[in-house]
C-alpha cells in the first residue's frame, strides 16, 4: 500500500491455498431463510455482495443485517425485496427509501448493545460477509476501516466469508482475526470505498466554533456522524493535548494530529492512542492510518461502553440531531414518522461523557431546516418522531446562536434556554407556544417585542444585610430602564469611573437598553432592588458577558455609593458564578482600576481560583471555575 512494505504474508495465498474459493463459490454456500451479515461502512465487502445478488433468483427469505451501507446496496431495490430483506442497525441513503417504504426493517438499538444481540443468540447470524487485509505471517488479519461490530459478527456467524483485499489499511488495536476463524477467503484486491470529508458552511462553522469553546485543554472528545461534530475539529487548533475516544474518524482529524493538537498525553485509558471502532475517508487517510501504532482501532463493545467512555476525564460527547423539543427531548433518527438515520452511539457516548469527571454530553445542530422555513427547535416533537436522548440525559444543546445548558433545570427554564439559541424568526412563536402549552408562566411573556430580554427564574435570590434589611436580587427586565438611568444618575463620579473606567455625565441610551434588553445566556444582567414607596429601587447591578469563542465570561458590578461596602458585590459574584456554571461556562474575567482596592478584594476573597496581573493601571483578573 502506498509505496510501503507489505505487512502481511507475501506468501499466503499458497499457505492458505485450501481456503481460497472464488466469490461466486464462496456465495453458493448461502441458502434461502439464512441471516447474513453484511461488513459495514467502508470496508463492504464489495465483491462478495455482487456475487451475493447475482444469486438471487436462487434464494428467498434472505435477512441481510446491516450497519451504515456506504458502499452499492444492490440488494436493498424495491424489485429484490422478494428476495432480500434488509435489517439496518443504521439507515443511509443506499437504504432508506427502502425501509421508509416498508420494504425494509429498522432495529432501533444502541450501538453498544449489538454484539450481545449476535454472542447471545437473540440474533443468530448465519453467514458473515466480511472484508479484511491478508494475514500476517503469524496468521492474523486486521479487519482494517472497520472493527465495530464486523469482529462481533465474524465470532459468532455460523459460515465466516471473507474477501481479502491489500488495499485494505492494517490497522491496530483489537482489530485482528486469525485466519483460521475464517471459513472461506476470496481474494478481492479493489480501492477501498472513500467518503470526502463534508464540506461545513459558514452556518456549521459557527455552531463548530459554539462548541468548540466547550472543550478544555486536555479534554477527550468523541465526535458522532455529519458535518457539524467535524466542524469542531477546525477550531481546536488553540487547545493542548486533546484525547480521541471515538466510533468514527474521517481526514479532518490528520490536520488536528500534525498540529500537536491531538496527543491523548491525559487520557485516563489508552494513553497516547486515537482510540476508534471505524473510519470513513479517502486514500490520504487510509494511508495514513495504515499499521500507525497511534491509532487503536477496538470493536464496538468496547469503544461505546458508557463506563469505559465515563472513565475519561473531561470526555465531551459531540452529537446531531433532526430536533429537539422545548422540553429537551432529541430526536435523532427519525423525521416524524419516518425513519431517517439511527440511535448509532449517541447515547451510549452522551451518557459516558455525563458520567465522567468534567465531563460535557453535547448535542449540535443547525437552528432550522428546508432552508431555513422550519424550526428544529420545537415546542412539540412532530407526531411519530422517535425519543433518542432523553429530557432526563440531555446536558448542552448548541446551535449557531449559542448554547443551552439543560441538565437538573425545570422544564421553564429549558424552554427559556432552548427558546435563546433558536432562529430569532421562531422565537415569539416558540415563547407563544411554551406558555399555552404551560412549559412557562405567562408574565415571562411580555417582552415588549424583544425576546432577547427572556430571562431564567433561578436567578432569584435574597440577600440579608447585618442589620436586617433585606436586599431582592432578580434578572433585569425592559421596565427597568426608568430605574437604571435613577441608579446612573445617583452614583458618584468615582464609582462611574471605576465602572466604566472613564468619566461620564450621562448614560447613552444604547447603553441603558443593553442593560435591559438580554438574553441572560450570553449576556447577563441581575439587579439588586429594596422596596420603596413606587415599587422598587435598584441599588446593584451585575452582569457578566460571554465570549464564546473561549466559554469565559467577562464581569462587572455597580453597586449604589450608599450601599458599598456590605457584601452585595460579593453576593453578586457568587450568584452570577452559580448562573454561569448552570450555563456550563468555564470561568469569569474582569478588568478592576489598579485604584479600585474593593473590587480587586471582592475577586481575591472569592472562593474560586484567582489569577491576576497588573498591566499599566489595570488589573486583569481570570476567574476559574474548576
Amino acid at each position: 500500500m502506498s509505496g510501503k512494505t507489505p505487512t502481511y504474508d507475501p506468501k499466503w495465498q499458497a499457505k492458505y491455498a485450501g481456503m481460497i474459493w472464488t466469490a461466486a463459490q464462496a456465495v453458493k454456500e448461502i441458502m434461502p431463510g439464512q441471516r447474513v451479515f453484511i461488513g459495514s461502512a467502508c470496508a463492504q465487502p464489495q465483491q462478495l455482495v455482487k456475487a451475493l445478488v447475482a444469486r438471487a433468483g436462487e434464494l428467498t427469505d434472505i435477512e441481510i443485517i446491516d450497519l451504515l451501507s456506504m458502499g452499492d446496496a444492490p440488494y436493498a431495490q424495491p424489485e429484490l425485496s422478494g428476495y432480500f430483506r434488509v435489517n439496518s442497525f443504521f439507515i443511509t441513503e443506499k437504504v432508506r427509501r427502502l425501509i421508509q417504504e416498508g420494504l425494509g426493517d429498522y432495529t432501533p438499538i444502541f450501538l453498544s448493545d449489538i454484539p450481545r444481540l449476535f454472542t447471545s443468540g437473540q440474533l443468530p447470524l448465519d453467514v458473515a460477509l466480511i472484508q479484511i487485509t491478508p494475514p500476517d505471517e503469524r496468521g492474523y488479519a486486521s479487519f482494517g476501516v472497520s472493527v465495530d461490530i464486523v469482529k462481533s459478527a465474524a465470532a459468532n456467524a455460523s459460515l465466516v466469508i471473507a474477501q481479502v483485499n491489500s488495499r485494505m489499511p492494517r490497522t491496530l488495536g483489537d482489530s485482528f482475526i486469525n485466519v483460521h476463524d475464517v471459513d472461506v477467503l476470496v481474494p478481492g484486491d479493489e480501492p477501498i470505498i472513500e467518503i470526502p470529508v463534508p464540506e461545513t458552511d459558514a452556518l456549521t462553522r459557527r455552531i463548530g466554533e459554539h462548541v468548540a469553546a466547550l472543550v478544555e485543554d486536555g479534554a477527550t472528545i468523541e465526535l458522532g456522524i455529519g458535518r457539524v461534530p467535524h466542524a469542531v475539529l477546525e477550531f481546536l487548533k488553540d487547545k493542548r493535548e486533546i484525547g480521541i475516544h471515538t466510533e468514527m474518524l474521517n481526514d479532518a482529524i490528520i490536520d488536528v494530529i500534525e498540529a500537536g493538537v491531538v496527543t491523548g498525553r491525559r487520557k485516563s485509558l489508552d494513553r497516547d492512542k486515537v482510540v476508534a471502532s471505524f473510519c470513513m475517508g479517502t486514500k490520504k487517510l487510509y494511508d495514513y492510518i495504515d499499521n500507525n501504532p497511534a491509532f487503536s482501532f477496538h470493536p464496538t463493545e468496547y469503544v461505546n461502553d458508557p463506563f469505559i467512555i465515563g472513565q475519561q476525564q473531561r470526555m465531551v460527547a459531540i452529537n446531531v440531531a433532526l430536533e429537539v423539543d422545548l422540553t429537551g427531548q432529541v430526536c435523532s433518527d427519525s423525521l416524524g414518522s419516518k425513519f431517517f438515520s439511527g440511535i448509532g452511539g449517541q447515547v451510549d457516548f452522551n451518557r459516558g461523557a455525563a458520567r465522567a469527571d468534567r465531563g460535557k454530553a453535547i448535542i449540535a445542530m443547525p437552528s432550522t431546516a428546508r432552508n431555513g422555513t422550519i424550526s428544529r427547535i420545537v415546542t412539540r416533537l412532530n407526531p411519530g418522531a422517535g425519543v433518542v436522548t432523553t429530557r432526563g440525559d440531555v446536558h448542552y444543546v448548541v446551535t449557531e446562536y449559542g448554547v443551552a445548558y439543560l441538565h437538573g433545570k425545570r422544564v421553564q427554564d429549558r424552554a427559556l434556554a432552548l427558546i435563546s439559541i433558536a432562529h430569532p424568526d421562531f422565537r415569539e412563536q416558540l415563547l407563544r407556544e411554551a406558555v399555552a402549552a404551560k412549559y412557562m408562566r405567562a408574565e415571562l411573556a411580555e417582552v415588549e417585542d424583544r425576546l432577547t430580554i427572556v430571562s431564567s427564574p433561578d436567578m432569584h435570590a435574597r440577600y440579608v444585610l447585618n442589620d436586617g434589611t433585606q436586599i431582592n436580587f432578580r434578572p433585569t427586565h425592559p421596565t427597568d430602564a426608568p430605574r437604571m438611568k435613577d441608579l446612573f444618575y445617583a452614583l458618584s463620579q468615582q464609582t462611574i469611573y471605576y465602572r466604566y473606567m472613564h468619566a461620564m455625565k450621562s448614560i447613552p441610551q444604547r447603553t441603558l437598553l443593553n442593560t435591559v434588553f438580554v438574553d441572560h445566556r450570553h449576556d447577563v444582567a441581575i439587579v439588586g432592588t429594596v422596596p420603596e414607596a413606587t415599587g422598587e429601587e435598584i441599588i446593584a447591578v451585575g452582569r457578566y458577558y460571554l465570549d464564546p469563542k473561549t466559554n469565559r465570561a467577562e464581569v462587572a458590578f455597580t453597586v449604589h455609593d450608599d450601599w458599598q461596602n456590605r457584601g452585595i458585590g460579593s453576593f453578586l459574584l457568587r450568584l452570577l458564578t452559580t448562573v454561569a456554571r448552570r450555563n456550563g461556562i468555564a470561568g469569569f474575567t474582569a478588568e478592576v482600576l489598579r485604584e479600585n482596592k474593593a473590587m480587586q478584594a471582592v475577586f481575591n476573597k472569592s472562593a474560586l481560583k484567582v489569577n491576576s496581573r497588573l498591566e499599566g493601571t489595570v488589573y486583569h483578573f481570570d476567574l476559574d471555575f474548576s
